[in-house]
């Protein structure tokens, strides 16, 4: 069966009952659903055809191990820019963020999505891949989320996966099995979000 086949889900319903998933159970994702979603990340557009990604797919328990405290180095390095110095600081919109660096590696799928040259476009043009990849892991009944990491963990994540210097890691997806459910997400009203034609008249 295609992968196309296979992901026979509406799209309506998989963008509206799309959400970010932290909690994952540590079940195994078969590889041939594995390929499925990465094929269909592949088929985003990119600037020029240009195709500027690389897709680093880490199963392996104790590589995972070792990246989990990168990760939470990397988590509260990004805290720290934003003047959250400890869990107490946080507001309540990063709880479930901080609790999954804490528990990232039992995620039992990471996808490093690396950019293949550095600079604005090739990292503008690995975004869409990234959609397309978590919308192909919902209509399989997969869930994850786009995390980033921080300067002061890079060198280190590149040295631990053997990632080309020339590469960078635009997104880190932990994917897995939900231990909640599928959306609907909370989302603005379109008014709060959206103009006609110039910046403030009302999308009502």
């Amino acid at each position: 069966m295609s992968a196309e086949s296979r992901m026979s889900m509406p799209l309506g319903e998989a963008i509206f009952s799309q959400r970010a998933i932290r909690r994952l159970k540590p079940d195994p994702i078969p590889e041939s659903d594995l390929r499925d979603i990465l094929e269909a990340a592949t088929r985003a557009p990119s600037g020029g055809n240009s195709q500027p990604w690389h897709f680093v797919v880490v199963r392996d328990a104790g590589l995972r191990e070792q990246f989990g405290p990168l990760y939470r180095e990397a988590w509260w390095a990004k805290r720290r820019d934003s003047g959250f110095l400890t869990p107490e600081d946080l507001p309540p919109e990063y709880k479930q963020a901080a609790k999954l660096a804490d528990i990232i590696a039992e995620a039992p799928v990471l996808v490093l999505l690396c950019a293949t040259a550095k600079g604005p476009g090739p990292t503008g043009s690995v975004i869409p891949a990234a959609q397309n990849l978590l919308l192909a892991a919902r209509a399989l009944g997969i869930g994850g989320t786009i995390t980033t990491l921080h300067p002061v963990v890079e060198e280190r994540v590149h040295a631990l996966f053997r990632i080309p210097d020339a590469a960078h890691i635009v997104y880190c997806l932990p994917l897995g099995y939900p231990q909640g459910r599928f959306g609907p997400a909370q989302r603005k009203p379109l008014s709060e979000v959206c103009s006609w034609d110039h910046w403030g008249n009302a999308f009502g």
